[in-house]
């Protein structure tokens, strides 16, 4: 039986507890912390687990605790990891992976000193439509990939950046590009594998309670010339995300669509009913998962510590998303394109440099410890109703 310790009980511990509950006849949660413990306490009764309490995640590491879900602040990320790796757990960490690509180098190195497994969370990969989506373009049916498209829209109200540590480039290390979008880049540099240049824009229109920006727009050059566009943002009503591919034969995206066009004499298009179908169908037969979302990478991460093989997110995949975001904030700061990969002497590798080169829209105007709600969206690729 894996011993499971659950750290920090804010509102995205209860998708990691959902998960484990899932597999009770592989794993048990005998443990949560929380620099409150009356949340941990609350998550407790609130699954009816039979679990220490502690506040300080210190006691647990000499517990023997076997796998630990890291769901605290992005700015403890690396600290609290690297302090259960050199332990002997292994660890899941929620995203981002950390403030700085300096701290996920180390957190990738304790893993590989110890042995041990290192997975970030990147949950929308195990949803049906991004699966499948993948597939798809393995195919090679859409052909060459000549642009792509994310849109990773969420909306948050002004007082969201109250809580004490968002809105800060300290504490939240940053605002949509790191903290929303960072499974939508997840995603396309799965699909699509890394680009060599980024520009970039960044503002702060709708939250004048936080440092960070609110709204970002990358565009992509990939190696081969194909081009690419990721906006970040928390003003976009309806939330309403998606990730379009433009190939050469056909259009497939997340949530599904698929579209193909050929050429009439005059240049100008015909659908391609044919292989619209035969990508249809491929996205047919393949099979839907078993579980989706933080359930299913839990999955993922109890059968490699069963069975010895690979997961399908590591520190390295957690470390290529940060790399993606730093070079976002480091061409929307300085206004100049940015070449990948970024160095270790690049300022932004470190968290101190980030800080340093970072604009700073507003003033954080407000410190609230907690909210009663903990009712929060996490997005969808499925197809509007």
């Amino acid at each position: 039986m894996i011993k499971v310790a659950i750290i920090g009980a804010g509102a995205i511990s209860s998708a990691h507890i959902e998960g484990y509950l899932q597999f009770r006849e592989r794993c048990q949660i005998v443990a949560l912390c929380d620099l409150y413990p009356e949340k941990a306490e609350a998550k407790r009764e609130q699954f009816g687990l039979d679990a220490i309490v502690v506040k300080d995640y210190k006691e647990l590491l000499e517990d023997g605790i076997d796998l630990v879900s890291v769901c605290m602040p992005p700015f403890v990320h690396a600290p609290v990891t690297i302090d259960f790796l050199n332990a002997g757990s292994h660890v899941i960490v929620e995203k981002p992976m950390a403030a700085s690509l300096e701290e996920c180098d180390a957190m990738i190195d304790a893993a590989d000193r110890n042995g041990k497994i290192l997975s970030v969370i990147a949950q929308n990969r195990f949803r049906n439509p991004i699966m499948k989506l993948k597939s798809v373009l393995d195919s090679g049916l859409a052909g060459n990939i000549l642009h792509a498209q994310v849109d990773s829209f969420w909306w948050r109200g002004h007082c969201y950046y109250d809580l004490w540590w968002r809105g800060t480039w300290e504490k939240e290390g940053g605002g949509p590009t790191l903290n929303h979008a960072v499974h939508h880049m997840d995603a396309l540099l799965w699909m699509l594998g890394t680009p060599s240049e980024i520009q970039a824009y960044m503002s702060n229109v709708a939250h004048d309670n936080a440092e960070v920006e609110d709204l970002s727009i990358a565009m992509l050059r990939y190696p081969n010339g194909s081009l690419g566009q990721i906006t970040s943002s928390v003003v976009h009503h309806g939330e309403e995300q998606q990730l379009i591919f433009q190939g050469q034969n056909a259009r497939v995206s997340a949530p599904w669509k698929v579209r193909a066009s050929v050429s009439k004499s005059n240049g100008f298009p015909e659908r391609n009913e044919e292989l619209e179908q035969q990508i249809q169908d491929l996205y047919n037969s393949l099979p839907d998962l078993p579980y989706e979302g933080h359930t299913a990478q839990i999955d993922n991460v109890l059968g490699a510590i069963e069975t010895g093989t690979p997961v399908l997110i590591d520190g390295v995949s957690g470390r290529c998303t940060l790399e993606l975001i730093m070079s976002v904030y480091k061409s929307a700061s300085t206004g100049k394109s940015v070449q990948l990969p970024l160095q270790p002497d690049d300022p932004f590798y470190t968290q101190e440099g980030v800080k340093q080169n970072v604009p700073y829209f507003y003033q954080k105007s407000a410190s609230v410890e907690n909210f009663s709600n903990q009712n929060i969206t996490t997005g969808s690729f499925a197809a509007k109703k």
